[in-house]
Formats: C-alpha cells, sequence, structure tokens
C-alpha cells in the first residue's frame, strides 16, 4: 500500500523528538564476556563470547553482560532505523513495501517484485541501484536461482529494498541521485541525524557496509534504545509506521523461514531486525528492548541467545520455546546445543545434553 508522495517543504524536514544526542561511545577492543555455551553430552564443547543488554518500558538498563557502550557496527539491525529517517524526509511507503524497505530479505520473489514496484513509483530502474549485485540470501532461493542458471543481481541483494526506498525519497527531495550513498549526501546526511536522534549518541565513526551503504558506529546499549523507540511510539508518527509496517509484513522484513520473522510472529507486537556478525534487537509496544552482539559473528548464537534476554525482559518464555537453538548432533542424534550462559539463563547446563 502506497500514498501519494507530499513534497517535504524542506529537504531537511526531519522533525528530532529528543535532546541533544550525548558524546560517542568510545572505540576500542570490546570487553565482552561468555554469553552462550556449545554443551555436547553434558560438557562444555565451545564457548561464543558476547554482549547483551535488556531495557524495560522506562528505557533503563535491567540486565547487561558484556560491553554495551563501546563503539560497534549495527549492521543491518539499524536498517528500521534507517527507515524512520526517510519517511522522516518525505518517503510515502507504507505496509509491505515499507517492511521491504527495513529489509534484509531473502531474495524471494515477492522480495524482487517490490523492490521493482518501489523502484516504479519512483520512476526509476534496477539501473539506478548502487547495491552489489549479489545471489538471494536464502540457500534455497539462491540453489534454485544457480539450477536455473540466473546470475548475481541488485534486485536479489538482501538489500535493494532500502536503496530502492533511499532513492526514492532523494528524488522526492530534489537530491542527486548518483551518489545517494556518499556519507555526505543530504539523504545519508538525515539518517545520520535520524540515528543520533534515536539512539541518543553521536556517532562514533563511519564506514561501509556491504551493501555499499554507509555504516554509523553505535554502541549496542544506543541500539535497544533506538528500536525502543521505534516499537512504542505514538500512533501516526513515522517510528509507528515502520514498526507497524514490520509488525504486519514479518516475512516481507526477512523472508519466510527466517528465525526474526518467527519470533516476530511468535511474540504478539514483537518488532525484530538481525544484522550479519551475529546482531540481534527487538522491541515490545511498551518499550522494552533487548539488544545482542556474538562477537565471532556465529549465527546459532544469535537467536538462543535473543530469547533468553526477551525472557529477562519478561516475555512469556512459552512464547520462545522454538528459539532455544538448533540441536548438536553426534552420529544423526541430538546430543546437545547452543545454550545460554548461566548469566543470562539459569537453568541446568546438563539440561541439553
Amino acid at each position: 500500500m502506497t500514498r501519494e508522495p507530499a513534497r517535504p517543504d524542506s529537504p531537511m524536514q526531519a522533525v528530532m523528538h529528543h535532546t541533544s544526542p550525548a558524546d560517542a561511545p568510545v572505540v576500542r577492543e570490546p570487553r565482552h564476556e561468555p554469553v552462550a555455551h556449545l554443551i555436547r553430552g553434558g560438557v562444555v564443547e565451545g564457548v561464543h563470547y558476547g554482549s547483551v543488554v535488556v531495557l524495560d518500558a522506562d528505557g533503563q538498563v535491567t540486565f547487561r553482560l558484556g560491553d554495551t557502550e563501546a563503539a560497534f557496527h549495527p549492521r543491518s539491525a539499524v536498517k528500521p532505523v534507517q527507515a524512520v529517517a526517510m519517511l522522516r524526509a518525505g518517503l510515502p511507503l507504507e505496509g509491505e513495501l515499507l517492511s521491504l524497505a527495513g529489509a534484509s530479505h531473502s531474495g524471494e520473489e515477492r522480495h524482487i517484485a517490490g523492490t521493482r514496484r518501489i523502484l516504479a513509483l519512483a520512476g526509476l530502474t534496477e539501473d539506478d541501484l548502487r547495491n552489489v549485485p549479489d545471489m538471494p540470501f536464502d540457500p534455497v532461493v539462491r540453489d534454485a536461482w544457480v539450477r536455473e542458471g540466473r546470475t548475481p543481481s541488485r534486485l536479489a541483494q538482501n538489500c535493494s529494498g532500502k536503496h530502492a526506498a533511499m532513492l526514492w525519497t532523494a528524488k522526492l527531495n530534489g537530491w542527486s541521485l548518483e551518489d545517494y550513498l556518499d556519507p555526505s549526501h543530504p539523504l545519508q546526511r538525515a539518517v545520520r541525524d535520524t540515528v543520533e536522534d534515536l539512539t541518543g549518541r553521536r556517532v562514533a565513526g563511519v564506514t561501509v557496509d556491504g551493501c555499499g551503504a554507509p555504516l554509523f558506529s553505535i554502541s549496542l546499549l544506543g541500539l535497544a534504545r533506538a528500536l525502543s523507540r521505534i516499537a512504542s511510539a505514538a500512533p501516526g508518527t513515522p517510528e509507528d509506521r515502520v514498526a507497524g509496517a514490520m509488525r504486519e509484513h514479518a516475512e516481507m522484513a526477512s523472508g519466510a523461514g527466517r528465525d526474526v520473522a518467527a519470533l516476530m510472529r511468535a511474540v504478539p507486537g514483537l518488532i525484530a531486525k538481525d544484522g550479519f556478525e551475529g546482531v540481534q534487537v527487538a522491541a515490545l509496544p511498551d518499550g522494552r528492548a533487548i539488544a545482542v552482539k556474538i562477537a565471532d559473528g556465529a549465527n546459532r548464537a544469535r537467536i538462543p541467545v535473543a530469547a533468553a534476554a526477551l525472557v529477562r525482559a519478561g516475555v512469556d518464555p512459552a512464547l520462545l520455546t522454538q528459539f532455544a537453538g538448533e540441536p548438536l548432533l553426534g552420529g544423526g542424534e541430538p546430543v546437545g546445543r547452543v545454550r545460554p550462559v548461566r548469566a543470562l539463563d539459569p537453568a541446568d547446563l546438563t539440561a541439553c545434553a
């Protein structure tokens, strides 16, 4: 669903809703701590280090483990914030296309078709995209592409919806299109302002994400606070529109069979976003939020740790049983699994053996 675009009164019309951001998080080697164990037969076989933060409805930290203040790269977990920035700058998307604008999609046909629809609404084509050509993210979809002899495509790359939305935002404001990924471009300055507004901290630095877009360094705590503000925003605000689109169209923000979509379906009102290198953030409509960074980027630890953090935030554990982690096999039979450490989940380690 879309509405007719309304040209903003000024290119930088974004309205900031919070006090001036505090100093940037410090750039240092993160002081991660053990957050998950790989258990085989009741014995700790491996350890995943990382950091976890849990916020209550007032934005106060109720639990933390590791380093939640050091600068880090949120990767695609920051996409809901980027989507808010684009809405503040006049982007007229709603519903499934807005969810796609903040997506790390799987490259399914609905995602590719949705990206084409955004480009068509903007009067643009795939040739205007500046993201990196890639095969679909989902392995089943990717294997089908290979069998069919299809090649990497900018549309199939998991950030294409965001890039199409960025192009339309730039065009609506009369900004140049060829350099929309330059950190000094008005669009990316607006994104940076929104990142600082919603996290409450100045960014610590800027680099380039895998898709080619600017990536702003923030803290894990800042990421949790940003998603908390999006999930609990007043009706009709850009933040609320992004949250509503993600809740209603979880598969458009990720894909069929993706754990982040299943997490949003399992917990009423939850919005959640994953990011490469073991990043996960989630928030509830009342503002409770969690954020996770797995130090080694291991995907297998991301969801079990996030589920334990959500229980710490007050989510009913019965809603999260499917997110306990994939079983570890021995001779084809389950002999253990990845399990959060006792500091995060005090259940007996041998329970998963």
